[in-house]
């Protein structure tokens, strides 16, 4: 492996593309760490970590698929949560919204003009996104501010409205050309770099939170056999489980369904063309980690409504604090059983909208392919949609055991959540694919030069 790297770095085009990858991580990285002015970060970090169920949960969720960190006011704070939201728009309208089908199928023209809106459309929400941000953390009540570390020590308190107003107006410009300026990097990864770069943004942020937590785990860890979750056993069984659920997620993620298939032979002249015998490969994950994403915001509301409810509305009574209480994460069965169930219906509904069986159909009839057994048109496109509808079961089914992995590991271990969730969820569906993605393009490159893959044997 070694040897294989070292090839990597032999190579002057590949070698360019990783460093200047690596030294825009590292200004992201770098911007991550720089905080808004007036803002006091020990403050929040006090308040934000006293808060829990629906606002703490929500933080965590958005934090994970949007490279931010909403508990620390940075010039990085909304991550590319607008564009990562814009992008999702502009996808679900293409199914069904004529304008920006015909512009799917024009190509790379067409691909030109949806990224140019999507770009509109993330500044759009970037107002919105960090205007209700910073709104929640400039909070005005009686004309003074809530005390959320925003005033600098020694402020006048009548001057809080007047100043609160001019810090929303720069935090809101500085929070959106932060989002702008990381959609940028991302762009500039994917042109000149190697890797989908905001992809990588994401799962730099992800990676970026497993020292820390490894090192709690280490310190907090008595290296003797104590029968409790501070045991050296519970380190021995965490690791092993680690390795194996994330080998489960690479032999999931590169799952497939190989269907046969048969090209058509064309004669010109006196040559014979075609008539191979080929495969159509169907991902068993089709959803990827969309269907979690959807799902646990989702479960956020009920737990904030049936709060909200049992505070404001009825406080004398059981009802609601006991519905609040089944949707708290990972606490209750009722949360695991609308969270399994929403997996389900967002991976059919995902698949649905990202795989269109029919225009797979013409797309093999026009080429000359057609799958033995089937006639090509609608049958074709029938028995592909009966196939997706059936892996998709399997995928869903995937998907939701790594979801409540963590929530198993927390309660029966007795770890704290943040190092729980290293072993299922978003985090490491999304680090891993993006993982496999960059190398396969480093692979391209080795291949396209004679080289073994990194990961082809030797």
């Amino acid at each position: 492996m070694w040897e294989k790297i070292r090839v990597v770095f032999t190579i002057p085009e590949l070698r360019k593309k990783l460093l200047l990858t690596l030294f825009l991580l590292a200004v992201y990285r770098v911007g991550w760490q720089v905080p808004l002015p007036i803002i006091d970060q020990a403050e929040m970090q006090k308040t934000f970590g006293a808060q829990q169920g629906g606002v703490a949960d929500l933080l965590r969720t958005v934090a994970v698929f949007s490279a931010s960190q909403l508990n620390q006011a940075t010039i990085f704070g909304l991550g590319i949560m607008p564009y990562i939201s814009a992008s999702i728009i502009f996808q679900l309208l293409g199914s069904f919204w004529g304008p920006l089908e015909k512009l799917q199928k024009e190509g790379e023209v067409g691909r030109k003009k949806i990224n140019q809106y999507t770009r509109y459309a993330t500044v759009i929400l970037c107002f919105f996104q960090s205007w209700a941000y910073v709104s929640y953390l400039a909070g005005v009540d009686g004309g003074k501010l809530i005390n959320r570390g925003l005033l600098p020590e020694g402020a006048d308190p009548t001057l809080a409205v007047h100043l609160t107003f001019w810090w929303q107006f720069v935090a809101v410009m500085t929070m959106t050309t932060g989002t702008i300026f990381l959609m940028w990097l991302g762009e500039q990864i994917d042109e000149f770099g190697i890797g989908n770069g905001i992809s990588l943004l994401i799962m730099a942020n992800i990676l970026a939170a497993m020292p820390g937590a490894l090192s709690d785990l280490v310190s907090n860890t008595q290296f003797e056999l104590r029968g409790d979750s501070r045991g050296v056993e519970v380190l021995i069984v965490l690791v092993v489980l680690f390795v194996l659920v994330v080998a489960g997620v690479v032999l999931m993620t590169q799952g497939q369904r190989r269907i046969p298939t048969q090209s058509a032979k064309h004669v010109r002249g006196r040559r014979v063309y075609g008539g191979g015998r080929q495969y159509l490969p169907l991902k068993v994950n089709q959803a990827g980690v969309m269907p979690i994403i959807f799902a646990s915001s989702l479960l956020l509301f009920p737990q904030m409504l049936f709060s909200w409810m049992a505070n404001s509305v009825s406080p004398s009574s059981d009802f609601w604090h006991n519905l609040s209480d089944s949707f708290i994460r990972g606490s209750s069965f009722t949360y695991n059983l609308f969270f399994v169930a929403l997996i389900y219906f967002f991976c059919y509904f995902w698949t649905a909208i990202t795989f269109n069986p029919t225009d797979m159909a013409d797309s093999l009839k026009n080429f000359g392919t057609f799958i033995p057994g089937y006639r090509p048109g609608k049958r074709t496109a029938d028995y592909l949609e009966k196939v997706m509808v059936r892996i998709t079961y399997v995928g869903a089914g995937f998907l939701a055991i790594v979801a409540i992995i963590p929530t198993i590991v927390s309660a029966v271990l007795g770890v704290p959540a943040q190092i729980a969730s290293f072993y299922g969820g978003t985090g490491i569906l999304i680090a891993v694919s993006v993982a496999f993605d960059l190398v396969q393009k480093i692979d391209s490159h080795l291949v396209m030069r004679n080289y073994r893959g990194l990961l082809e044997k030797s």
